[in-house]
């Protein structure tokens, strides 16, 4: 769909320290053979502050850059893919209270990794009746035994800790949003859940998570072509549909925010499909940052706006996927 009127008016992250896959190997908690092809160099790692936590220090950066407060802020939605700190508890919620503290509605996005980009699209929807107003967006995620292990969960693609936000608001900011596309096809979503009955708690089957048994589990039942090819053709129609809502195609994208996974998965569903040039893209920072779950894209986009690398007239097409099955692009101008 074609957006308008509405800007990323402020961007923030909470990215904790570094561990490089050298240490990573030589205490043992990783082999080289999980990190051979995927050419990342080190991932963020948080030893004491919970998900939630990152996302409140993301947030008050976001809020403060964008000088939005109680009074402008209309929408919160929190995106997670995994355990945020406690147990039956509302994030989004807390999340309100530490920042804004006012009484707007706040929710919590599970739409694994693209989560960012389904918080925005349904930010969008939402500000379109309230001229003058901001959404604040968030993600947090902290990827750690027992429950995941960042190095065996996702083969080929280092997870890493932090939380990202951005500010969209009605009121102006400095990248205008040109357009927005999700897709998504229920048929792929056995690909995370592959073929073991429901549990009765969380972790009742595999601790920590493992998503290639998953995966092996649907290509046994399906065929392995069947959820390559569906795969690409879903994130086809979401980045056809932003680029032709921009007026524009990929090669016309001074930067282009891919999710922060290994190379080798970068290069065959990304970069060769799309023709993308590696140094028009944020891999040679998202390799030191690891997968931030739902959080690359804002994370990125950050990255670029805070390094001076994008500057006024530039667009930034962001790609996003989740779990396999759910899709989005989104296209933004410099302004």
């Amino acid at each position: 769909m074609r957006v308008e009127d509405v800007f990323v008016r402020g961007n923030g992250v909470r990215l904790p320290a570094t561990l490089t896959v050298a240490e990573a190997i030589e205490s043992g908690e990783c082999e080289p053979k999980l990190v051979a092809r995927t050419d990342v160099l080190s991932v963020v790692v948080s030893p004491d502050e919970s998900a939630a936590e990152m996302a409140v220090g993301a947030a008050r950066n976001a809020l403060r850059a964008a000088d939005s407060g109680s009074g402008d802020v209309e929408l919160i939605l929190h995106a997670t893919t995994y355990h945020q700190g406690q147990d039956l508890w509302p994030v989004g919620s807390y999340i309100q209270r530490e920042t804004v503290r006012n009484s707007c509605l706040a929710l919590e996005i599970r739409q694994m990794s693209n989560g960012g980009l389904a918080a925005m699209d349904l930010a969008v929807a939402y500000l379109a009746g309230r001229p003058g107003k901001d959404a604040l967006l968030t993600t947090a995620d902290r990827f750690c035994l027992p429950g995941i292990d960042r190095w065996r969960t996702d083969p080929g693609t280092p997870y890493g800790d932090g939380a990202s936000a951005i500010v969209l608001s009605r009121r102006g900011g400095y990248a205008k949003l040109l357009s927005l596309a999700i897709n998504a096809d229920s048929d792929l979503e056995p690909l995370h859940r592959g073929d073991v009955p429901m549990g009765l708690a969380p972790f009742s089957h595999r601790m920590p998570v493992d998503f290639e048994d998953a995966k092996i589990a649907f290509s046994r039942e399906y065929g392995l072509s069947y959820g390559i090819n569906k795969a690409n053709a879903g994130q086809a129609v979401a980045v056809e549909e932003a680029l032709a809502d921009a007026d524009m195609k990929i090669g016309d994208a001074d930067w282009v925010i891919l999710p922060h996974f290994g190379r080798r998965r970068l290069d065959v569903n990304y970069l060769r499909p799309y023709g993308i040039e590696p140094e028009r893209t944020t891999w040679e920072w998202s390799r030191t940052v690891g997968h931030l779950g739902a959080g690359d894209q804002f994370a990125s986009l950050g990255h670029l706006v805070d390094e001076g690398l994008a500057r006024s007239g530039q667009r930034i097409v962001m790609f996003g996927v989740g779990a396999g099955y759910s899709w989005g692009c989104a296209v933004l101008e410099m302004v």
